[in-house]
C-alpha cells in the first residue's frame, strides 16, 4: 500500500520541492527556523532582506538582537526565534568554522534545531535521508492514510521509516506536503478529487 501512494502522488506532483527559498545549507537552516509556526510564504517574504544583511553565520552572530527581531517579526514568535537564530549561529562559528554540519547529531546540538529542522537541512542541503520530515501535513496524512496511528512527530517518523525506501524519505515528505495543501485539505478534504481515494481508510467517497 505505502508503495502505491507513492507512485501515484510521485506521479500526481513531479515537481514537488522544498517550498522554502534557500542558495546553500545556512540559508535552509535560518528559512526552517523561521518557519516555525509561520507559512513558508511569509518566510519567503522575509528572507531575502535578512539574507542581504546577514550573509552568513558569522554575520548573523554578530547582529544587533534588536534590528533582527524587527527583521523577523512577521514570522511571528520573533522573540524567540531571534534568539534562536543568534545562538545556532555562534555555535556555528565557534563549533564549526562557521559552516552547517552534516550529521544529525551535530545540527541538533544547534540552539534552535529539532529533529524536523536537522531532517530539512540534511536532506535539501545536502541530499542525506537520514530521516523523514514530519510537519502538520505529513502528521495528518499518514494517520489519515493508515500509515501510523501515533500522534507524536517522532513516532510517527519511525513509523514511516520502515515503509518507504532510504532513497525517498526527503522526497516523501514533500509529496505528502503538496498532497496535503492541495487536496486533502484538513478543513474540507477534496475526496472526490483525491487520486488515492480508492486505497484511504479515510476517504469519504
Amino acid at each position: 500500500m505505502a508503495a502505491e501512494y507513492y507512485r501515484r502522488l510521485a506521479e500526481e506532483y513531479p515537481g514537488a520541492r522544498c517550498a522554502l527559498n534557500f542558495r546553500n545549507a545556512y540559508e535552509l537552516l535560518v528559512a526552517t527556523i523561521l518557519s516555525a509556526q509561520c507559512t513558508d510564504v511569509r518566510v519567503n517574504m522575509v528572507t531575502p532582506s535578512l539574507f542581504a544583511k546577514y550573509p552568513n553565520a558569522a554575520a548573523l552572530a554578530a547582529a544587533d538582537r534588536d534590528t533582527l527581531e524587527s527583521l523577523i517579526r512577521s514570522t511571528g514568535f520573533f522573540r524567540s526565534k531571534a534568539k534562536n537564530l543568534l545562538g545556532m549561529a555562534a555555535a556555528l562559528v565557534e563549533r564549526h568554522h562557521g559552516g552547517v554540519p552534516r550529521t544529525m547529531e551535530e545540527l541538533t546540538a544547534l540552539p534552535g534545531v529539532g529533529r524536523k529542522t536537522a531532517n530539512v537541512v540534511l536532506g535539501n542541503a545536502f541530499d542525506t535521508n537520514d530521516g523523514i520530515v514530519v510537519d502538520t501535513h505529513v502528521a495528518r496524512l499518514s494517520k489519515l492514510l493508515g500509515l501510523t496511528r501515533e500522534t507524536d512527530a517522532v513516532k510517527i517518523e519511525r513509523d514511516l521509516m520502515p515503509l518507504f525506501p532510504r532513497e525517498r524519505w526527503t522526497m516523501l515528505s514533500h509529496l505528502l506536503i503538496e498532497h496535503g495543501r492541495r487536496v486533502c485539505v484538513a478543513r474540507v478534504p477534496k475526496c472526490e478529487r483525491c487520486i488515492l481515494n480508492d486505497l484511504c481508510p479515510s476517504s469519504r467517497v
